[in-house]
């Protein structure tokens, strides 16, 4: 419908008359009703501090939207704090709620038949579920990262949520004191905003920006500093233009936007998570796009960003370099962006990037030039074979040989296989395997961080293979696969693997591999039962039930 239609399907008429009074009960006049009405989807909590900062962010868009002739209608989303759940039960609700981020920000959109909306969010799954919403809806939409937290310190060195995990490790390893570690542990989260390295939250925003859905420059800002308070406000008044132009979610993800969103991930570093969500993204947009896509945009994307979990610096400091706009100039430039895509403003990419410098200034070590290029290929390889005919991902960047053979260390959960590491139980060239995990099995594919973070204060980060069916949280580095599909609930050979069989992990011919005879894999097939699922009733059971594989992005409205 054209602007301001579908609110007045619901506000006009003598039939309308009993809708018209409940926003008068709200304090609205009758010239409110010829005004765009526009969703705030806030996702403000205390139960993070990647969220705790998001309320003045949300005030300062209401303002502004009233400011621009709208009328601002709030709703609130729920969060989970996977820093939080992390290594807990609490984690398998982590992706989860990705979907039920999704489906609250739809119904009240929909259901209130709002002209426009702003989403405004900070932890990991906030923004897959936001941008899921904005393509179902297809209203025009923007998205208000809240902002990367700051980087805490101790000894002269950055501290990230990532610093506690790995801490516990040398700790367990007799290579770090108790005061060290106490230290670390109060120091690593100064303040509000999401965490600071290019992890899950931060790749995601960064992704954003290169999608067109969000403003230039705001996916590197720091939640506690005034120029994202009023960053929001901006959002808030393009958003107005926006459906004033009818500027909606589909005119700007298409294909050539998602590739330019996926190169900025790899350029960037960024997470493994990356491909889980954005495959959902392209599903709930109806863009065409598979697994093997990555790989595509891989093979020609360097990584030229020198940022945690695998380089030094964390989000501010991108900020403070150029941030996303200069990775985004530097790969223009070198023909690996489109600039003709649409953004939320209603310039193309290549306008929106005119003013930003071709060459990255030369007092930062944070942004290299293509010729300075820290991998000539991106990180997040896809990797095929018959562990994963589907197809997983690995993060392959930081180590000096992505490949290894070794014997399995096979588990089916993740608590007992973090004892066996911190017990010195898991030796170099071993190669673990986490499974039962997945989508279904887990369910709701929960991280393995303290397991990996062990590994890595273990100092067996460059030793050790992992794999599971899965997730990596965006701060896991190491010889990691994640995603294995199928995954084991549903039989995939994941299931099938022995204590002591050979695995290889290649990443160089884009190999995983059961070194395990047809014929063998066949015998034990015929004696696999899959377990009863861990939960029947509940929101649990319903992800399950409904959870797509991971190479296609876990979604849960596929093929009803």
């Amino acid at each position: 419908m054209p602007h301001n239609e579908r609110s007045k399907h619901i506000t006009q008429g003598v039939n309308r008359a009993p809708n018209r009074s409940m926003y008068y009960g709200m304090g609205y006049k009758k010239e409110d009703f010829d005004k765009p009405m526009v969703g705030v989807a806030n996702g403000h909590s205390t139960i993070t501090p990647c969220n705790s900062g998001l309320q003045r962010l949300t005030d300062a868009a209401i303002d502004a939207l009233e400011a621009a002739g709208a009328n601002a209608q709030v709703f609130g989303t729920p969060t989970i704090s996977d820093g939080m759940a992390m290594g807990t039960e609490g984690m398998k609700f982590s992706l989860i709620s990705r979907e039920v981020i999704a489906d609250c920000i739809e119904t009240a959109v929909q259901g209130q038949w709002m002209d426009g909306c702003v989403v405004i969010g900070g932890c990991d799954k906030n923004m897959p579920g936001g941008m899921i919403a904005m393509a179902r809806t297809n209203v025009p939409s923007i998205y208000v990262y809240g902002g990367t937290i700051k980087p805490g310190h101790h000894k002269g060195k950055d501290l990230t949520v990532v610093s506690v995990f790995e801490a516990v490790g040398e700790f367990k390893a007799g290579r770090m004191n108790e005061a060290d570690f106490e230290a670390i542990e109060k120091c690593a989260i100064p303040g509000t905003g999401s965490c600071g390295g290019m992890y899950t939250a931060n790749t995601m925003s960064s992704a954003f920006e290169a999608l067109g859905m969000s403003l230039m420059n705001s996916s590197s800002m720091a939640n506690p500093d005034q120029e994202k308070v009023d960053s929001a406000a901006e959002s808030a008044r393009v958003l107005v233009e926006a459906i004033k132009k009818d500027i909606k979610p589909r005119d700007i993800i298409t294909k050539k936007s998602i590739e330019n969103a996926v190169s900025v991930i790899m350029a960037t570093g960024g997470s493994t998570n990356a491909v889980l969500h954005f495959l959902a993204i392209a599903h709930a947009a109806e863009v065409p796009w598979t697994i093997d896509d990555f790989e595509r945009i891989r093979k020609n994307v360097p990584v030229i960003c020198n940022l945690k979990p695998s380089g030094q610096y964390v989000a501010t400091d991108l900020h403070k370099a150029g941030g996303i706009p200069q990775v985004m100039k530097i790969l223009l430039d070198a023909g690996l962006l489109h600039g003709d895509c649409l953004t939320i403003t209603g310039k193309t990419m290549a306008e929106e990037l005119a003013h930003v410098p071709s060459v990255p200034r030369a007092d930062q070590d944070v942004i290299k030039p293509i010729s300075q290029a820290l991998y000539k290929e991106g990180h997040l390889a896809i990797l095929k074979g018959n562990l994963s005919p589907e197809g997983c991902v690995a993060k392959i960047t930081g180590l000096k040989n992505p490949v290894i053979t070794g014997p399995a260390r096979v588990f089916d959960d993740e608590y007992t296989a973090l004892d066996a590491i911190l017990a010195d139980q898991i030796k170099p060239g071993d190669v673990l395997v986490l499974r039962y995990l997945g989508p279904k099995g887990g369910p709701g594919m929960p991280e393995m961080l303290a397991p990996t973070s062990a590994i890595i204060g273990k100092g067996l980060g460059e030793s050790v293979g992992f794999i599971t069916d899965g997730r990596f949280s965006g701060g896991t580095w190491g010889m990691v696969v994640g995603h294995v599909a199928p995954e084991a609930y549903v039989g995939g050979n994941i299931a099938l693997v022995k204590e002591g069989d050979s695995i290889t992990i290649d990443a160089h011919q884009l190999l995983l591999q059961l070194n395990v005879s047809d014929e063998e894999l066949s015998k034990r097939r015929a004696q696999w039962k899959q377990p009863a699922p861990r939960y029947t009733r509940g929101v649990l059971a319903k992800f399950a039930k409904l959870a797509s594989t991971a190479s296609k992005g876990a979604i849960t409205d596929g093929d009803l």
